[in-house]
């Protein structure tokens, strides 16, 4: 029987999950490695965690979509390839170099008509979704940006989102640090959203060791 503690996934083991259940697009893949070599390459998703957003995007019967953070675009890719096809995503981010990157493989896929990306700061276009009468309209959102907007970014989302409608926050584990007193204020904010959200009423929870700490929150 397994213990508690989560197995430890070194490469080979990691590569044996790859080969045994990622499906990715070729322009998937094709951007996955346009990205490798990119000094900030550690902000794109694993692509065993795209798929699994993939899987839950598609249980959820998803039409409209919210990101927070798209850098160079994988994981907006995988969300629209997992989406029907008037699908819609509004991608959020604020650097026009690192979105760049990754359009011309949402055209290459076929998606680039399902993905709105607004280049300002998230919460200026979350604010506009909501005075436009949008709340409630959205089935998921995935939080990926700077984390000590993330409790901002989680209740303007938890107005979009529709009931029985999902959010997603990344980096909740934040490489181990959470467990130690905070040192930084990106640290500070992440403590302080999980011990927030555990006690949130609003919404069913669960708090998954996938990629480095990925949070579900279900709007009740």
């Amino acid at each position: 029987m397994m213990s508690l503690r989560t197995l430890p996934i070194d490469d080979r083991l990691f590569q044996y999950v790859l080969d045994h259940s990622l499906r990715e697009h070729p322009a998937q893949k094709a951007l996955r490695e346009a990205t490798r070599d990119h000094p900030q390459a550690g902000m794109q998703i694993a692509p065993d965690q795209g798929q699994f957003m993939g899987l839950l995007v598609k249980m959820l019967g998803a039409r409209r979509t919210i990101e927070i953070g798209t850098f160079t675009g994988y994981s907006a890719l995988t969300v629209a390839l997992a989406l029907p096809a008037d699908g819609h995503v509004l991608a959020c981010d604020i650097n026009d170099a690192y979105t760049r990157i990754g359009r011309p493989f949402w055209s290459q896929a076929g998606v680039d008509h399902k993905i709105e990306l607004v280049l300002a700061p998230a919460l200026q276009t979350l604010e506009a979704r909501l005075s436009a009468g949008e709340a409630g309209s959205y089935d998921f959102a995935f939080i990926d940006a700077d984390k000590v907007n993330y409790p901002h970014y989680y209740e303007r989302c938890l107005d979009l989102v529709r009931v029985g409608g999902l959010i997603a926050f990344d980096n909740m584990l934040w490489g181990g640090a959470v467990v130690h007193p905070a040192k930084d204020a990106d640290t500070a904010a992440l403590q302080a959203l999980n011990a927030k959200l555990h006690h949130d009423m609003r919404i069913d929870l669960a708090l998954l060791t996938v990629g480095d700490g990925l949070t579900l929150a279900r709007k009740r």
